[in-house]
């Protein structure tokens, strides 16, 4: 047979497809007969041609890794004895390749142990004196041990005395990369046993690594992955060698004469290292020789006649292999998860340079280093740098060099994005640079034109009503875009600038929204192909219009948006399309969802459909596949048909034979939508949602440990808005079955967040768990905390995280000499801890909280010494008086603010006095709160804080610390009336009135005076006029909400029956139209 064998598979090879479609189908019969095995085996050993010895390798491992069952004892003896002998006697590489892989499936159903004449096979060859025959079992060794690194584990620590010995036989580059890809894959298995040979084989590595790249950067660049595995299953092997490893990576990456993507790799290594250790990096002195390196990198100029990919017109846009793509990408994780105060002392010497060097690529590599520390040093860069960081910007925006101006206009849109509400203070300096630019739009390239639309759009989004001057010239550019342009890319950046515009316009677009929905109702029935990335931006500005154009406007349209969008889903398969529908449906939910639940089974089962689905993904297989061959074995086979032998056909997904995977941004943004949209289509439609919650449910949950953090982070922002639609059905319809159904759900919930909270790598996804826990006891209250011992478990996460004990915080580092300094994502995640104390105290009665907030703060009042940050003072004394506000509304309250008072009023005491405005005002706030909650049991202290207001009203200038402190007397007055002056304190009171920011508190204004009109009316009319007058500016306006309104007209009415010539006398003061609005109101009842 095996003759025939061989002459089959030499047909296979032949260049005529009738000839290989002959042997296909003379091989399927031949795999019918169990004898297949041993002829296999005869020409992978036999056979003069080593293509054919391949092809023969190659289907035995199909044949054991689909049909191991099927093989008979005998033969499964003789193979493996047979595959050994084979490898020893093989010569050529690429069959031997082959037979290693044959080799690890087999011991991945045999295990090593029942396979002896393998282990003595490896430890002879790894071990000979030959340099060959080394190299040769480093290979199988690779192999086997790569496919199945757990079986291997006991033999582990003899592996790892081998790798010492074969890192130093540095004349043998071969044997050095697959030492370096076994180490790679058993990196992650490996316990505390092996840690310390892990750590003494760091030195040997990079120096074997500095060779293998003399002799071959591909295979140098693959074995790079080693620091990668090794920082992600244990960095503490890696901590003790951290400057090492950095000044590796840093030789390669200055290093102009290695390949790009060996560059890229020490780069990416680099900032791996500053995410996960940055402590380390720092204490190491590692920040100055790092920014010395890549900034050369970033300013580099391109090779003559070439353009950066980003600059370049036709490039599409794939940055992956650019050292300098990943040289800006440091910077950007420095910023991250560095203290600002420490990055940007060496930084910004390099940087201002750079700005005012006489080379375009130098002043873009400036730019572009201003516009990455922007998410991460947001903070510093509002109080500290702002205007003179713009001022930068600006100036660039009209360099001579179009590098340079295209570099301004990404930093604008950078600031625009993350330096809110700042930047928008600038706008009238930043629009007509901005409309300039549109201005030119026909004569720009269309990648300069992204950029320019880039930077408006983030700025507009943010400008709400600052915007109104603008909107005229604004529409009337867009409109013509929409209408003339016959480029599609710039039809597509319109439709995206109408959605930010509408973001910072709402209602005021109304006049403009029939031509817009006209225009997007027509680009969204059009199939042709090249119309497809503006549909998506179509539908995704539809989503915004929905939600700002207001109700009365877009409910007309709900419907038919709706079966646009379903019409889409079903005619076209592109994910980007159906998750910008998913958005669409989440808004529409939002203003009509009444429109929405007819569909809701078509809906939620795409939607399902793509969370389950695993498009996009795709295995990196390690062979090349040079044929395809069938095996569809016997008929009765469960694969029946033409089962083409395709390696991932396999049922189980066998992830060691795969080199890795990666997924398409575009199905990870579906997945991520998807489950946005079904936790917000669940809250707004909630009881017709109630069919599909559980199904919903199970799928969004299956995504908590998915790769991609993203939508992680989607999944359990999505479970808890699963819960708080469950809490309004059973607050809606009070059955015990909606009961049950609510604690079912929080029972896998709430310690499924708790486990995020501590074990969650990306800072990012803890943050959104932390919110959305927030909001989820926000809307169920103490439902969410009937469990036992639940309230406790939630307070220590909370703990944890304020004494950064978590996995994201790099947890179990006591290598911080300052802890005060601080990444502002690092503070901004204790920010989102900490705003779920005010949460819990209003969920629980005050007694029951007490304990735990008692623990808790002590590390939010830490955070109010001078030597903090503003952000942390501001938060902490903000934390404390929302704490204090909540424990007004439940029982006990009052006994437990009064308890805390001694404690808390140094600190509120000393925050009246602070610097900082926010921190004034956060202050101001909570010392009025904690008047409100503890009443009498304070009245000592009203003197003192009645003087200390006083004192401050004489001085301040920021109207909103005016606002608050104005609310903070009114409470302190509902609280003790007693305790307050009224004779002085009322006059001073009104006279600041109206409210200027604050609008919020006219509640409390309000009230404070329908209570005081009952309580002394004479002292209410001796202050009418600035009364009436304060009251007549707010009347009818959006400052105010309905119930005050009703509160204050109460007042009002009541004032002009009772004391109608005072009252008419103020009414007569004022402005002809205030008055006329004053009359009116007052007079209908």
């Amino acid at each position: 047979m095996s003759e025939e064998l061989e002459r089959i598979l030499s047909q296979l090879t032949q260049p005529d497809n009738a000839v290989i479609q002959q042997a296909t189908a003379q091989l399927k019969q031949a795999f019918k007969d169990p004898a297949i095995i041993p002829a296999l085996c005869a020409v992978m050993t036999g056979s003069q041609d080593p293509q054919i010895r391949q092809s023969a390798a190659v289907m035995l491992r199909m044949r054991v890794k689909k049909h191991w069952k099927k093989i008979s004892p005998d033969h499964r003896e003789s193979l493996k004895a047979v595959v050994l002998q084979a490898f020893q006697q093989e010569t050529e590489h690429t069959v031997r390749h082959s037979l290693s892989q044959l080799s690890a499936v087999l011991v991945k159903h045999e295990t090593p142990d029942r396979w002896p004449a393998l282990l003595t096979l490896l430890n002879q060859s790894t071990k000979s004196n030959n340099p060959k025959d080394r190299q040769v079992g480093l290979l199988l060794l690779s192999k086997v041990v790569g496919s199945n690194p757990e079986p291997f584990k006991p033999h582990y620590k003899q592996l790892l005395q081998l790798f010492g010995t074969v890192l130093q036989d540095l004349s043998n580059p071969t044997a050095l990369y697959y030492c370096i890809l076994t180490l790679t894959s058993i990196t992650a298995y490996t316990g505390t046993e092996e840690m310390n040979l892990m750590r003494s084989l760091i030195p040997k590595l990079i120096v074997a690594l500095k060779h293998l790249i003399q002799a071959d950067q591909d295979q140098a660049s693959e074995a790079m992955e080693v620091f990668d595995e090794l920082m992600e299953s244990e960095v503490s092997i890696v901590v003790p060698h951290i400057a090492e490893i950095v000044r590796f990576c840093l030789e390669i990456s200055a290093d102009v004469s290695l390949s790009d993507s060996l560059r890229v790799k020490a780069l990416s290594c680099i900032a791996f290292l500053i995410r996960l250790k940055n402590k380390a990096v720092l204490k190491h002195k590692l920040l100055q020789p790092i920014l010395q390196v890549v900034f050369p990198i970033l300013s580099a100029a391109p090779p003559p006649g070439e353009e950066d990919p980003e600059d370049d017109e036709s490039d599409t846009e794939d940055n992956s292999e650019n050292p300098k793509h990943f040289a800006v990408q440091v910077i950007d994780t420095m910023a991250l998860h560095m203290p600002p105060e420490k990055l940007f002392n060496q930084l910004m010497p390099l940087t201002q340079a750079c700005l005012a060097s006489e080379n375009p690529y130098e002043r873009k590599g400036g730019l572009m280093c201003l516009a990455v520390l922007a998410e991460g040093c947001a903070d510093h860069i509002r109080t500290k740098l702002l205007s003179s960081m713009l001022q930068t910007v600006c100036r660039s925006l009209s360099d001579s060099n179009q590098v340079v101006r295209s570099a301004a206009l990404f930093a604008l849109g950078q600031f625009s994005e993350h330096l809110q509400p700042d930047v928008s203070k600038f706008h009238a300096e930043l629009m007509p640079l901005l409309l300039g630019y549109l201005s030119a739009v026909n004569q720009s390239t269309i990648g300069h034109m992204t950029k320019a639309f880039y930077a408006l759009e983030n700025f507009l989004e943010n400008l709400g009503q600052d915007i109104e001057p603008y909107l005229p010239t604004l529409m009337e550019t867009m409109l013509s875009g929409l209408n003339n342009a016959e480029n599609f890319k710039l039809k597509e950046l319109t439709v995206s600038a109408i959605g930010a515009i509408a973001n910072a316009a709402k209602e005021m677009l109304v006049p403009y929204f029939p031509p817009v929905i006209d225009s997007l109702k027509g680009f969204l029935i059009d199939t042709r192909e090249e119309m497809r990335a503006l549909q998506t931006q179509a539908l995704d500005t539809l989503s915004v219009l929905a939600r700002t154009v207001g109700q009365e406007v877009f409910s007309p349209l709900a419907a038919e948006c709706v079966q646009l969008g379903l019409n889409l889903t079903d005619a076209v398969d592109d994910p980007d399309l159906r998750r910008c529908t998913y958005s669409l449906f989440s808004s529409v939910s939002a203003v009509s969802p009444d429109c929405l639940i007819p569909h809701l089974t078509s809906i939620t089962t795409v939607m399902q459909l793509s969370l389950r689905s695993t498009e996009g993904v795709t295995a990196h297989l390690e062979e090349e596949k040079q044929f395809v061959l069938l095996d569809d074995d016997d008929a009765d086979d469960e694969e029946e048909g033409d089962a083409v032998l395709e390696e991932d056909g396999d049922n189980e997904v066998d992830d060691r034979d795969v080199a890795g995977f990666s997924v398409e941004n575009s199905y990870i943004d579906e997945k991520e939508d998807a489950c946005d949209a079904l936790g917000e289509i669940a809250f707004n439609t909630g009881v017709a949602f109630q069919p599909f919650l559980e199904s919903s449910f199970q799928q969004v949950y299956e995504l908590r440990d998915f790769p991609h953090e993203d939508v992680r982070r989607a999944a359990f922002s999505a479970m808890g808005q699963f819960c708080r639609a469950q809490h309004k059905v059973w607050q809606e319809i009070p059955t015990e079955a909606n009961h049950q159904a609510l604690h079912k759900l929080l029972e896998v919930v709430l310690p499924c967040f708790l486990e995020a909270i501590r074990q969650e790598r990306e800072r990012q996804v803890v943050m959104a768990v932390l919110e959305t826990m927030n909001a989820l006891i926000k809307s169920c209250q103490g439902e969410a905390l009937q469990a036992p011992g639940r309230l406790a478990e939630i307070s220590n996460a909370i703990r944890d995280v304020l004494k950064k004990k978590t996995v994201c915080q790099d947890a179990g580092e006591d290598e911080a000499d300052d802890d005060d300094q601080q990444a502002e994502f690092d503070a901004m995640l204790q920010e989102f801890a900490g705003e779920g104390i005010p949460v819990l105290a209003s969920a629980v009665p005050a007694e029951t909280f007490y304990p735990h907030l008692n623990d808790l703060l002590p590390l939010i009042m830490s955070k109010a010494k001078s030597s903090c940050t503003e952000a942390d003072r501001s938060f902490s004394i903000g934390t404390i008086g929302e704490t204090l506000h909540a424990l007004v509304d439940v029982a006990g309250g009052r006994a437990v603010a009064g308890r805390l008072s001694n404690r808390l009023l140094p600190v509120l005491v000393a925050g009246v006095r602070d610097s900082d405005s926010e921190v004034r005002n956060n202050s101001v706030f909570a010392l009025g709160s904690l008047a409100q909650a503890a009443g009498p049991i304070v009245a000592n202290d009203y003197p003192m804080m009645l003087s200390l207001f006083s004192n401050l009203l004489s001085k301040e200038s920021d109207l909103r610390v005016i606002d608050n402190l104005c609310a903070a007397l009114c409470r302190m007055i509902l609280s003790h009336v007693e305790g307050v002056p009224l004779e002085q304190v009322f006059p001073a009171l009104v006279a600041c009135l109206p409210l200027k920011e604050d609008m919020e508190e006219n509640k409390t204004i309000y009230k404070c005076l329908a209570f005081l009109y009952s309580h002394n009316p004479s002292l209410v009319v001796s202050q009418l006029k600035p009364i009436i007058s304060a009251a007549s500016q707010l009347l009818g306006t959006k400052n105010i909400d309905n119930e005050t309104q009703n509160a204050m007209l109460m007042v009002l009415r009541g004032l002009a029956q009772q004391h109608s010539q005072e009252f008419q006398n103020a009414v007569m003061s004022l402005p002809d139209e205030k008055r006329n609005v004053m009359t009116m109101a007052v007079s209908q009842s």
